[in-house]
Order: C-alpha cells, then structure tokens, then sequence
C-alpha cells in the first residue's frame, strides 16, 4: 500500500491545486477581513490516498464500494492467491514435522549412556581405549545430528513465517479509517503497479485558510477559530489552528493557515467554502 506523504509536504502541496478564483476572493477579501477578523476556508479531508498492492497479480474480489465507511485494518480487496496458500500448507507441514528432532534425540541419549559406559570399562581395561574413542566420537556425532535437527526445525518455522506474509500481501487493507472516494479497478483485472482505490479520513477534518500578509504574527498553532459552513448546519463550529506556514506565496501575498475540525459521525462534507472567524483578533 502507497504511505500518506509527510503531512506538512502534504499540505503545502494543496496550494498547487487550490482554485484561482479562491486565491483572488482572499485578496479582495483581505482589508475587510482585517476589520471583521474572519477569512474565507475551504474544508478539506485530513488525509487522502490511494490504494495499492506490493505485488503483481489479478484483483479476485474488492469487497467495498464507492461510499462505504472503512475503519484501519478493514479488508478492502484480495488478489488470486492459490500458489501462496499451497506454499503455506507445505511450509506449516514441514514446521510441524518433528520426527528427525525424535529421532535424533533418542540417538543423542542412547550415545551418551553408551559412552559412559565405555569410559566406565575403559578405567578398568575392559575395553580397549579404540573403542572407548569411537564410542565418544559417535557421542558428539548424535549431539551435531540433533543440533542439526533443530536447526532444520528452525528454518522451517522461518519459511513458514514467510510464507504466510507472501499470503498476506496479497491482502489489500486498509491503513486509515475513513470513507472509500472511489474506485478504480474491479475483479478480474490486473493490477500492476496501480491504485485500486481512494481513500479519504474524514475525522477530523482540514480547513486551509489562505491568509493575507496583514496576518503574518498574528496567528499561531494552538488559537481557536469558529468555522460557520456555507452548507446549513447548526452553529458554528471550533476548530483548533495546527499550522501556520511562515512561507508566504508571492503570486497572492498570502500564507496557508490549518486547522483541525472535529467531525464524529461525519456529519460535515469535505468540500465545502467557509468563514473562520478568530475571536481574539
């Protein structure tokens, strides 16, 4: 799956895509904002992504649509997948098979009672100091072949692991809680290297303010504005400011200004133009 961009790069890279229209109501907007302490905004999805897969292979089902609420960690659509479950089949019957690590422990025990005993009649000279060697030797023999044994054990539990994590990526889940934007392919097709889906987290959400320069200094992380909505809603609502861009953009004479605006329940679209209005200007 894509990773989110570092949320401040994420977040100057909006300017780009910001309307010229917008741009030019806040400079006509600037000198009576100065006197009214309010800016026009634009409320926006906290974080919007697309979808993907590790790996090549054929989409077998995408189980959401456009619409539908997802939370972190939802199954959104899995790949054909018929080679990665056989190899984990085989590679948890090779994990579970303990009959060499048995085998090679009952030998491990039987070879060092058989040397004791050796020793025992090589002090008296009763065996000949030959066969109490070679009884030794076939000791530390049976102990390599059992340390072997769990060695082999080992890997194959470690082949089993992966295994089951080649199974997995064929798993497409999803990394936010949120709502499915769109979506762009469907069962059957071949997904190589693109999107299946979009994604957007709607809680909370973003609202950008390009503000003028008069207002350089004069906002800060941390102040609280009230948002009212051009969509009928009732009140307005407290959003808390999380970044003020220090960069002002020469084109405009402006600088970016976010805040965070709870949104439970999603009652608020994405989408929508709005005023905040800063109480302690």
């Amino acid at each position: 799956m894509k990773q989110a961009e570092n949320r401040r790069g994420r977040h100057q890279s909006r300017l780009r895509y910001v309307s010229p229209l917008f741009i030019a109501g806040v400079i006509c907007w600037a000198g009576w904002a100065e006197a009214k302490s309010e800016l026009p905004c634009l409320v926006v999805p906290q974080v919007t992504l697309t979808v993907g897969t590790p790996v090549v292979g054929v989409l077998n089902s995408v189980v959401v649509n456009q619409g539908d609420m997802v939370k972190e960690g939802d199954v959104l659509a899995t790949l054909e997948s018929s080679l990665e479950q056989a190899e984990v089949a085989l590679a948890k019957a090779k994990a579970e098979m303990d009959a060499a690590e048995k085998s090679t422990q009952m030998k491990a025990e039987f070879s060092l009672r058989k040397s004791a005993r050796a020793k025992d009649l090589g002090k008296t000279s009763a065996m000949a100091h030959h066969e109490v060697d070679e009884a030794e030797t076939e000791e530390r023999l049976a102990q390599v072949a059992h340390m072997e044994a769990l060695e082999n054990k080992r890997v194959a539990q470690l082949e089993l692991a992966r295994a089951t994590a080649a199974l997995e990526l064929r798993t497409v889940r999803s990394p936010i809680t949120g709502i499915v934007v769109e979506r762009f392919l469907s069962p059957g097709e071949l997904v190589k290297q693109a999107p299946i889906m979009k994604l957007a987290r709607l809680d909370p959400l973003l609202v950008e303010v390009l503000a003028p320069l008069s207002w350089l200094g004069k906002l800060s992380a941390g102040m609280r504005g009230e948002v009212r909505l051009e969509w009928p809603s009732a009140g307005p609502h407290q959003a808390r400011v999380t970044v003020v861009n220090p960069v002002v953009n020469s084109a405009s004479g402006t600088f970016e200004v976010l805040l965070e605006l709870p949104n439970p329940g999603y009652k608020i679209p994405a989408g929508l133009s709005c005023v905040v209005h800063f109480p302690s200007q």
